[in-house]
């Protein structure tokens, strides 16, 4: 009985040697070493070994990645693409690039050429690097399981058509995005047809398009990003099953920009998030079966714009705070929920001292539906006529929807 136990635990270290390189090895390469090309450096490389990179500035065309390696720099040595080359292509599963300064990468109209790209692999780690000046940043192409974690990503160009996406997720699954800060790009995250994955803690800021753009991307989650500056902040469109909890969506700005952009979305979690200084906090389009909770509305122009397409959505225990209208809708059937919200344009009162309005609060006011329907009405905004029409409207309602209303405000601010 002993002898066997012994066989199978021999047999079972053999298996975990055979699983893990016993005998893997360093190869340093670069400037005052005896091999200089990194290629010839990765070529050399057996799967599980490191291949160090000594810093200076390495103009080698497109280094591909075909091996399970680690490329490692010292000091971010610069892999420059010229303006010509996509500098590093990971072709190979179990594969790590950490530590580079990598840019200039060339420009296509009919390939996506990035600073990074992965192709149709998985378990690929991309950690600590800088990003500057390439096409597109890191490009996930059918990627999966793969980290893109701490890297620095920027582009300068201003036209759109020269800038991808500092980081583009294509047919991939299970992708860990985190503490990544991205600018200048067209978007700054891009999925689509991208599932399963987490995107965290990033800072993304001051990109043409959107901060982050989900496109038929199901099943996602997202945490405590922020998105400030974009030309919109966040957009997610044909897609179910997505999470966004504990997000900052501040100073997104423009005539048709917003926080947050939910186009056709079904079966969603928005909590704990903040919004601010955003033309639109939320701007939703035929979405349904949302549930909106404990998040904070602040100095935007339009807390939510919900369209009278949405259905199925309840606002629960949120903040809105200094917002110039809280919300605003293109027609009069109401399907959603809102309850136990609080409003501070509130004038109600609570005799039975509950901490909860004695009256409903309707939050779409008279002159919102009037801009909705006829934008350059905003030029009368703050006059005595707008205010005369609004407590008209109290009065007897007439334009407002009737069922769209909090039953039971809150008479203080949530502690969020």
């Amino acid at each position: 009985m002993c002898k066997r136990i012994f066989i199978a635990g021999i047999c079972s270290m053999l298996m975990v040697g055979m699983a893990t390189p016993i005998f893997a090895k360093t190869i340093t390469v670069g400037n005052g070493q005896t091999i200089t090309a990194i290629q010839q450096g990765i070529d050399m490389a057996a799967a599980g070994d490191t291949v160090l990179v000594s810093e200076g500035i390495y103009r080698q065309g497109n280094i591909i990645i075909n091996k399970s390696i680690v490329l490692k720099g010292v000091n971010y040595p610069v892999l420059d693409g010229e303006k010509k080359y996509e500098p590093l292509s990971v072709k190979s599963p179990n594969a790590t690039v950490d530590g580079f300064l990598i840019r200039n990468s060339g420009h296509s109209s009919m390939v996506d050429i990035a600073g990074i790209k992965i192709y149709n692999t998985h378990h690929v780690t991309i950690i600590n690097n800088i990003l500057e000046d390439n096409f597109f940043g890191i490009y996930s192409q059918q990627g999966r399981q793969c980290t893109i974690q701490n890297n620095s990503i920027t582009a300068s160009s201003l036209a759109t058509q020269l800038s991808g996406n500092g980081i583009h997720c294509w047919k991939s699954d299970s992708i860990y995005i985190s503490g990544n800060n991205v600018t200048g790009h067209r978007d700054g995250i891009y999925l689509e047809f991208a599932t399963h994955s987490l995107i965290e803690k990033n800072t993304v800021q001051k990109n043409q398009r959107y901060g982050l753009h989900f496109m038929f991307a199901h099943n996602n989650t997202y945490i405590n990003n922020i998105f400030r500056n974009n030309g919109a902040g966040v957009a997610v469109m044909y897609t179910r099953n997505v999470t966004m909890k504990y997000n900052r969506f501040e100073d997104n700005w423009g005539d048709a920009a917003y926080g947050l952009l939910l186009k056709e979305i079904s079966d969603g979690i928005i909590e704990g998030n903040h919004f601010e200084g955003n033309t639109s906090g939320i701007f939703m389009d035929g979405s349904s079966r949302i549930e909106m909770e404990k998040n904070t509305f602040k100095g935007n122009g339009w807390a939510i714009k919900m369209q009278a397409s949405c259905m199925d959505i309840t606002l629960e225990k949120n903040n809105f705070i200094g917002n110039t209208f809280d919300i605003g809708t293109n027609g009069s059937l109401v399907l959603n929920t809102f309850k136990n919200n609080y409003w501070d344009k509130y004038e109600g009162y609570d005799l039975d001292k509950d901490k909860v309005g004695d009256i409903p609060y309707r939050p779409v006011s008279m002159y919102s539906m009037i801009v909705e329907r006829n934008p350059p009405a905003m030029m009368l905004f703050r006059s005595f006529i707008t205010t005369l029409l609004d407590k008209t409207e109290k009065v007897l309602p007439s334009l407002t929807p009737e069922n769209l209303k909090d039953d039971h405000p809150l008479m203080k601010p949530l502690a969020l």
